[in-house]
């Protein structure tokens, strides 16, 4: 027997949410209640086809395909090779077949969605007043799964009576039937069929996994929709293509999902986190927050917490961009929604999940740093070009000496690059997931383990490790019971865990110090002289006094650890409400989380020594020079520790019904509350918990899947405002039309499989504003104890008491950030295999939070108030294109590409007037768009200095930067500042890739690109010989290849060279911000390439393996830009740990 299961079918399932409003549930369905009846009718739609010298097997296929029936036959039985000429319109299923079958042998029964055809009974006219009894008889048969498994203990039962059988170990049964039974065959995990006996008397039957309910649904704020249904603007993508060979998921976002911008700044593992903003950045002021919310099994966590996610264990993951999306979730959903949701177990036997990942990680880029002999005669060339008097740092002698490096003790010759940071380092990762269940208890519990080291070197002699080196934990259990066949409970608990253990001051911070330390003074340490044969201790090098910066030192003078844990436990109840009336349901959450963070420094205090300037060269001595300064043991410094915990509850009511086969309508009520409680707080207002409430509404309408309504609303409360503004009411709409259900768009449905057309409108709020410090803006800020406002008297003036200061003035006035949203979309399917979708949005952010500008001193105010009166407006595109063919049964390829546009500007921004220089104003100009000056060239010869336009950026001559008179007054100050570049934040990110496979080999690649964003180097870091204050201590900057191939002098005036006259301190007229240190930002990158190779069934299903899968997969391989220094996505930030290029080899075994 064969039968053929259209593709089309796909069960609706009720979408389950808490009650709390009973009043409201009752209202709700007695209203819509009486718009259609309980049943549907399935013969009741007509068909149309159209086909001509098809094949009966095709005509089968195609009624398939336009109806929800499934048709059963025996082949023996029916000629499926038969010629067929049919052309029908709007007629019923019965009619269509009587034309089908009409003159032929073959006949058929419809029982429900299943039509079985048979051959027609031959009786004899005398016997046709007779009833006859059908004959029993033996039916043999094998049930197996999609890979022709058998599978063992299915249950085989005959319709309406108690008789069954279960299978064998090989999947096979038999059983007394008759002609017209009906068997129903079930098997855990699997979809069950119902089939007709007839004249079948063996029979195999291949059962399907029951479909997963997320690839027919998308999920939104607080629920589920059916695909074609959702007009929010909401981007989707599948866990696995987040798959990177990092610990850190945020690493993979940038170019995956259309609507992001992010980017990454640095490779220092924990350190490592992407900045990400949805659509952009649409806000500003000194503490404005762009972050988008980011919510994990509906509970709102940090993106530490998203960071630290394994794709293995996620089910879905979602981007939310527009009004529609978001306004439900009210208070935080002016800057987008980030929804993930974790895995739950299906029915089914025990799946297990292994994947076993190692991986070598190698900076992406090596800043090339000048040679030391170059650095000390172009240290000589900095002091003596800027005065020629002056003493030279290194004399001819040291130079050369450390040119002929006979004697690397006395004269050093140290690449501290090399000596502090090692070429790679090795991580690991390993994931372990078991879930299965049955009709009343489905699991998922998981546990994942990573390693991840950094690239610093260790040194043997100490019994610590200062490498940077981090071990995360997590465990995961989701259990979901049927309490009842109307009552479900889910139980999710999960733990994050992390150990850290590295260097003091952090990775990035010994980058910086690696470039601040002299390379030719001292060595990082020295062999033990005679005098000090028997020193436990190292013999750290230094110079002079010994308050040179010695990087070495630093790093290995003792570790910090960081022990972080992070918990939740979640618990939610479903009940279906049918028994009130079809479609209700009601839904409860209350998750309660504990996050801690204990940090500890362990160091010593180095001892430092100098060799001794003698003339025998074989006197090696050592001077010590802080013989009392420096410590052998490990001293304890314990640090602030970070305790805070949450708590949130959810109750909601859904409403989800069709009528008449042709209105779709559903509604939802959410509650929600949210305390936060912060262990750390330093004054009386920050340790009174955080709380917000909200209430939030969705009305849903579609008639005959063409035309579609949708209503939101988010009604929320924040204690940060004053009673009179402390509620706010931001509500959406939009509206949906598929118009290739469209009967005008029926004959051009092998053409355009889909077209939607799409438009949203609505508000968003936003009450995250201001400084953390301004808890409540109604209330003032008063220090009654202010030791700095203190006055001394008395006649010998002996008596001093504090006064009192204010930080903060109360403001009842200050409210809601409000963002005004629209966007225009459609998604457009061709031939079935390509997917396009386009978004244009817009969006008007007002009531932005602005320090006042213009508050005059007479008004004696101690702080400055705040105010909402900032406006910015931003719009931009989404762009994805999705691409999914099968050629032949072994080759297929799926390409995948997005593009994202957004830019935004000021329209309303408090500032001085700029009617003399309106070039200063930011109104109309781009958010991040950075103000300097316009860079000519650099000065000649100081006769040209004498006739340029004087710059007051203190002194300056020949070979420093000469900048443009914007307003012509022959003088350069802070009105001849003009916006220069792109903004800092990129405006357009996109990405790209393919993924293909042939037989059990699959291969992959993916490019990520960013464009229309500009950087600087800041010369304030990297100018040369140049002392950092912040480091402390005596320390001189090192010079770039750079720099030292390209830079005015007095022998080669380059007027175009890229750093200007070398000097030995700093010049505040070369630090200007200005387009001479501007660079491009953008790029291409290629970010990962993956092969993989799954071993053959015949080699693993004898070992009870499911799948194993062999693969390698490389990192950040190639970066194509302008930019050469170091890596581009670094911007500015070259002076920290770099960005790391990954060799990932892994296994995963499935069984």
């Amino acid at each position: 027997m064969a039968f053929i299961e259209s593709t089309f079918i796909k069960e609706i399932r009720n979408i389950r949410l808490p009650l709390f409003i009973k009043l409201f549930a009752l209202l709700l369905c007695t209203t819509i209640g009486t718009y259609g009846t309980e049943k549907v009718n399935l013969q009741s739609s007509n068909l149309s086809i159209s086909m001509t010298n098809c094949t009966l097997k095709d005509v089968l296929k195609e009624l398939e395909n336009k109806s929800k029936y499934i048709f059963f036959y025996y082949d023996k039985n029916i000629d499926l090779k038969r010629k067929i000429n049919i052309n029908v319109k709007n007629e019923t299923i019965e009619n269509i077949l009587d034309k089908l079958f009409e003159h032929t042998d073959n006949t058929y029964s419809i029982h429900e969605r299943q039509i079985v055809i048979s051959k027609r009974k031959v009786v004899a006219e005398q016997n046709k007043e007779q009833t006859v009894v059908p004959a029993k008889k033996m039916l043999k048969g094998k049930v197996v799964d999609n890979l022709e498994s058998p599978l063992p203990g299915a249950t085989i039962t005959i319709e309406g009576s108690t008789r069954g059988v279960t299978t064998d170990i090989d999947g096979s049964f038999s059983i007394e039937v008759t002609p017209t039974d009906k068997i129903i065959v079930q098997f855990l995990g699997m979809e069950s069929q119902t089939i007709t006996v007839g004249n079948q008397n063996d029979i195999t039957i291949k059962l399907k996994e029951k479909a997963d309910l997320l690839d027919e649904v998308t999920v939104v704020a607080f629920a589920k929709q059916r695909k074609e249904s959702v007009i929010a603007s909401v981007s989707t993508i599948k866990p696995s293509d987040l798959k990177v060979p990092s610990s850190n998921l945020t690493t993979s976002f940038a170019g995956r999902i259309a609507g992001l911008i992010s980017y990454q700044r640095t490779g220092e593992p924990g350190q490592d986190n992407a900045d990400f903003f949805i659509r952009g950045v649409t806000t500003f002021g000194k503490s404005s927050r762009a972050n988008p919310l980011i919510l994990i099994d509906g509970v709102e966590m940090t993106s530490d917490e998203l960071s630290r996610l394994t794709t293995d264990d996620i089910a879905s993951f979602s981007i939310m961009k527009d009004a529609n999306a978001t306004a439900l979730y009210g208070a935080r959903g002016a800057n987008g929604v980030i929804l993930v949701t974790t895995k739950e177990g299906k029915e089914g036997k025990v799946h297990v999940q292994l994947r076993l990942e190692g991986s070598y990680s190698t900076p992406t880029e090596h800043i090339k740093l000048a040679d030391p002999v170059t650095y000390m005669r172009l240290h000589n060339e900095a002091v003596r070009t800027r005065d020629a008097m002056a003493a030279l740092p290194y004399s001819t002698a040291k130079i050369m000496n450390t040119e002929r490096g006979l004697d690397p003790l006395r004269y050093p010759a140290i690449d501290w690059q090399d000596m502090l940071f090692k070429n790679q380092t090795f991580n690991q990762r390993y994931n372990l997931n078991i879930s299965g269940g049955g009709k009343v208890a489905r699991y998922y519990i998981a546990a994942s383990y990573s390693k991840d080291n950094g690239i610093l070197k260790e040194d043997k002699r100490n019994n610590f490790n200062n490498n940077i080196s981090i071990d995360k934990y997590l465990l995961r259990a989701n259990v979901n019971v049927n309490l009842t066949k109307t009552t479900e409970a889910i139980v999710r608990l999960y733990g994050s865990f992390e150990d850290y253990s590295g260097p003091l001051d952090g990775g990035s911070a010994l980058y910086k110090k690696a470039m601040h330390a002299n390379p030719v003074l001292f060595q990082p340490f020295y062999p033990a002289d005679q005098a000090n044969e028997y020193t436990k201790h190292i013999l750290f090098g230094n110079y002079d006094t010994g308050d040179y910066l010695n990087p070495y030192a630093e790093m290995v003078k003792g570790y910090t650890t960081r022990d972080r844990s992070n918990m939740f436990a979640q618990f939610e109840l479903k009940q279906n409400l049918d028994f009130i009336t079809k479609g209700l349901s009601a839904r409860g959450l209350f998750n309660v989380s504990r996050y801690s963070l204990l940090k500890v420094n362990h160091s010593f205090k180095p001892f430092y020594y100098q060799i001794a300037n003698t003339t025998n060269l074989n006197d090696y001595t050592l001077i010590p020079l802080n013989p009392d300064g420096g410590t052998d043991y490990l001293d304890y410094n314990k640090q602030p520790q970070t305790l805070n915990s949450t708590m949130y509850f959810e109750g909601a009511i859904q409403y989800n019904r069709e009528f008449a086969e042709k209105h779709n309508v559903s509604g939802l009520m959410v509650y929600t509350m949210r305390e936060y409680l912060d262990g750390n707080a330093n004054n009386l207002q920050l340790s009174l918990p955080y709380r917000n409430i909200g209430l939030a509404g969705r009305f849903t309408y579609g008639y005959d899947k063409r035309y579609f309504l949708e209503m939101n609303f988010g009604y929320n409360g924040s204690e940060r405002f004053a009673k009179n503004e402390r509620f706010g009411f931001f509500p959406s709409a939009g509206l949906g039309w598929v118009v290739s259900n469209e009967k005008f768009m029926e004959p051009y449905q092998k053409f355009i499989s889909k077209l939607k057309l799409k438009a949203t409108y609505g508000l968003v709020g936003n009450d995250n504003i201001g400084e953390e410090s301004d808890r409540f803006f109604y209330l003032s800020q008063v220090n009654m104890n202010d030791s700095g406002k203190g006055f001394t008297f008395g006649e010998d003036f002996n008596y001093t008491r504090n006064g009192i200061s204010i930080s903060r003035y109360a403001d009842s006035n200050i409210t809601w950030e409000v963002s005004r949203k629209m966007n225009l979309g459609f998604e457009l399917g061709l031939w079935n295999s390509l997917e396009v979708q386009f978004d244009y949005f817009t969006e008007k952010r007002t009531n932005i939070l602005q320090i006042r500008q213009d508050i005059p001193t007479t008004m004696g105010l101690q702080a400055q108030p705040q105010a909402n009166i900032g406006e910015a407006k931003g719009h931009g595109i989404d762009l994805s294109v999705d691409y999914n063919k099968s050629f032949t049964k072994n080759f297929w390829a799926i390409f995948s590409g997005n593009f994202t546009y957004a830019t935004s500007k000021y329209l309303v921004y408090e500032e001085p007037d700029y009617v003399q220089t309106p070039w200063r104003s930011r109104i109309g100009q781009k958010l991040s768009q950075r103000w300097g000056y316009v860079a000519e060239r650099l000065f000649l010869d100081d006769e040209e200095v004498k006739n340029s336009p004087k710059q007051m950026f203190g002194e300056y001559g020949a070979g420093d930067i000469k900048y443009k008179d914007i307003n012509g007054d022959m003088k350069i100050d802070e009105n001849d500042q003009v916006p220069i570049g792109y903004p800092t934040t990129p405006e357009i990110i996109y990405g790209f890739g393919l993924t293909t496979g042939y037989k059990n080999f699959d291969f992959s690649f993916f490019f990520q690109g960013s464009a229309r964003s500009s950087f600087w180097i800041d010369p304030t870091a990297t100018a040369p010989f140049v002392s950092d204050s912040s480091l402390g201590g005596n320390n001189q900057r090192a010079l770039l290849k750079y720099w030292a191939d390209s830079h005015w002098s007095e022998d080669n005036r380059d007027i175009f060279a890229l750093w200007p006259r070398l000097s030995n301190v700093a010049n505040e007229n070369n630090q200007q911000t200005s387009t001479w240190f501007m660079r491009d930002g953008s790029f291409l990158r290629l970010k990962s390439v993956e092969i993989g190779y799954s071993l053959p069934q015949k080699w693993i299903r004898p070992i009870s393996l499911q799948n194993v899968r062999l693969y390698a997969t490389g990192s950040n391989l190639l970066v194509f830009s302008k930019f050469k220094m170091w890596d581009p996505e670094m911007a500015g930030n070259g002076f920290s740990y770099p960005l790391q290029r990954v060799f990932n080899f892994g296994i995963n075994i499935e069984f």
